[in-house]
């Protein structure tokens, strides 16, 4: 009797197979939903792969409903933490670009709207930096702004700084 109790438990409970066919039914979704050059990045299946593609095509619902649950089936046959493992990759990626993108964004609208003393605490962290050039197109931002014309010193600004900001690698 022991040896059967054990047993039952080896294989995961009904509704923990439910979630992990929940997870991979959105896994799949996400698939479906990813660019093309996202999804040319996943070690993807040749057969998963032409499934997702196919499921892009469908507009019928009934049949975009089978061809999800076929995916979700595809899924269950293959290795799914590398999959995992590349989308998490290129959400971090994307995640780390949008820092990157708010650092530079911030530092802008404090030269545009501090002026000398971020301008100064920006130099303390990066004394390479063209102050005068940097001064000159915060000084042009901030008479844009006040007379609502077009944003093209903050433009300006904002690539100088992703320049110094963001080196190239």
């Amino acid at each position: 009797m022991q040896n059967d109790d054990d047993q039952a438990y080896e294989r995961p409970s009904k509704s923990a197979a439910k979630r992990e066919a929940q997870g991979l039914q959105e896994l799949g979704e996400a698939l479906i939903a990813m660019p093309d050059e996202q999804l040319d990045a996943l070690p993807l299946p040749e057969r998963l792969r032409d499934a997702v593609l196919a499921a892009r095509r469908i507009t019928s619902h009934g049949a975009q409903l089978r061809q999800r649950q076929f995916i979700g089936k595809l899924m269950r046959k293959a290795d799914v933490e590398p999959i995992r493992a590349a989308i998490e990759a290129q959400q971090e990626a994307q995640r780390s670009a949008a820092r990157r993108f708010k650092r530079v964004e911030t530092w802008r609208d404090r030269l545009v709207r501090e002026g000398e003393p971020a301008l100064t605490e920006f130099a303390t962290s990066y004394p390479a930096a063209d102050l005068a050039g940097l001064r000159r197109l915060a000084t042009a931002a901030r008479a844009e702004a006040e007379q609502e014309r077009a944003p093209r010193a903050a433009r300006e600004l904002f690539q100088q700084l992703r320049a110094i900001l963001e080196p190239a690698d």
